[in-house]
């Protein structure tokens, strides 16, 4: 009983620290007789620590009976494109430069070992933000990956 309960509020924790993203819309893949369709779902999510930039994935969400249940694993093909919404202020601490990646964004992309990823870089001699997404699970030997930049520009000035 006590195993059984671990289980349950291990599955509990798993399921309650998915990323906080917005799903804009899906398109489905391949139809499946029972369950869900496989799609493709675009999501979008705000950076946490950079005000005015706004990021957008595009990734493959398993369907099927296992899809349905929150079993299935998806694959790690994803996209992602970042844009500045508005003026961007940067803190002192991404500035210097001792902001050497942050994970801003994690969606779990199977019931337990597998996760979508999204770094944020700096780039201060561009002057640009640089957002890497990928999959944290090995496929052929290197992780599927994508990347993103948005140049800092000022914002409303004429």
């Amino acid at each position: 009983m006590k195993k059984c309960c671990i289980l349950v509020f291990g599955l509990l924790f798993v399921c309650s620290h998915s990323a906080l993203a917005e799903q804009i819309g899906s398109v489905d893949t391949v139809f499946k007789l029972f369950g869900p369709d496989h799609k493709i779902v675009v999501e979008a999510f705000d950076d946490p620590d950079i005000k005015n930039v706004t990021c957008y994935i595009s990734r493959a969400k398993t369907g099927g009976i296992k899809g349905g249940l929150g079993l299935a694993e998806d694959t790690s093909d994803a996209a992602i494109s970042c844009q500045q919404v508005g003026p961007i202020e940067l803190s002192d601490k991404i500035k210097q430069g001792k902001d050497k990646g942050t994970v801003v964004f994690q969606k779990r992309t199977s019931l337990v070992f597998k996760k979508l990823q999204v770094v944020r870089f700096y780039d201060d001699k561009r002057n640009a933000l640089i957002y890497l997404s990928y999959s944290d699970k090995v496929v052929d030997g290197s992780p599927k990956n994508a990347l993103s930049a948005v140049p800092i520009i000022p914002w409303g000035a004429r």
